[in-house]
């Protein structure tokens, strides 16, 4: 059966291996990139294989986020699958105008909000695939708040844990009535253009990665994965770090980021 499923971070790289595989294999792809030219050009890649929609947005403006949202409501209705698979490492500008990190706007906030946001048009039945990381470090609250300043990996390895945690925080809150909420780390140092980046390195084939989160969004072994955590290094379902199973520590990560849930603008 056809499954609507919308994936952050689509033009290059996991996100793009993902999007292709699920296209050929039948499903409605919506396609999320930051730059149009891009976001053109996989559309129309793509569309050979099957139907393919855009949207555009930076993800590091929260603003932007929410008329992305907003749009994805308008425009869809209903989804049965949102992969948050956007991130960023190491960028020339790391801090946003509004003085957080991008870091953790990108990685941590954005997906929160969006996933929030859309919660209502995911189906009971559906799923909420969050890419997280082996690298996961405990969260300074004023860090995530843009009052200090970290570096590439240290930023990385924090909004990589904070989106761990929320994630079991929604996934278990949400076990009873849908959808399955799961954070998975794809496999350490896939040949992403962030990976090149961040270490110089060719690193692996990326198309494993793109396995994995086609495995969680589609397959009967994900069905039940509230809250829990994938990592592909072991390729089984393992403890994160052990500040994503401290209710206290993750209860001062929810409540910073609610912080940031202003209402949605409406275009």
């Amino acid at each position: 059966m056809q499954k609507r499923i919308l994936i952050t971070g689509a033009t290059d790289g996991i996100g793009y291996e993902t999007a292709k595989a699920l296209v050929e294999l039948g499903h409605h792809v919506i396609v999320h990139g930051r730059s149009q030219s891009k976001l053109d050009t996989v559309t129309n890649q793509l569309s050979v294989f099957g139907k393919v929609e855009p949207v555009l947005a930076d993800l590091s403006n929260l603003d932007a986020v929410a008329n992305m949202a907003y749009e994805v409501q308008q425009r869809f209705g209903t989804l049965d699958v949102l992969i948050n698979n956007a991130g960023v490492f190491s960028t020339p500008s790391p801090v946003t105008l509004e003085g957080l990190d991008v870091r953790f706007v990108v990685n941590t906030i954005a997906p929160y909000q969006l996933t929030k946001t859309l919660l209502p048009l995911i189906e009971k039945d559906g799923r909420v695939v969050n890419l997280s990381s082996a690298a996961q470090a405990p969260v300074s609250i004023p860090a995530l708040m843009g009052e200090t300043q970290l570096g590439d990996g240290e930023a990385y390895a924090q909004s990589k844990l904070a989106l761990t945690m929320w994630s079991r925080w929604l996934g278990e809150m949400n076990k009873t009535q849908g959808p399955m909420i799961v954070s998975v780390n794809p496999k350490s140092l896939l040949g992403s253009k962030m990976v090149k980046d961040a270490y110089g390195i060719a690193g692996g084939d990326i198309k494993l990665g793109a396995e994995i989160l086609i495995r969680a969004a589609l397959s009967e072994e994900f069905s039940q994965a509230h809250g829990l955590y994938f990592d592909n290094d072991i390729e089984r379902f393992s403890q994160p770090h052990s500040d994503a199973l401290d209710d206290a520590k993750v209860e001062a990560v929810i409540e910073a980021l609610e912080t940031f849930n202003t209402e949605m603008k409406k275009g």
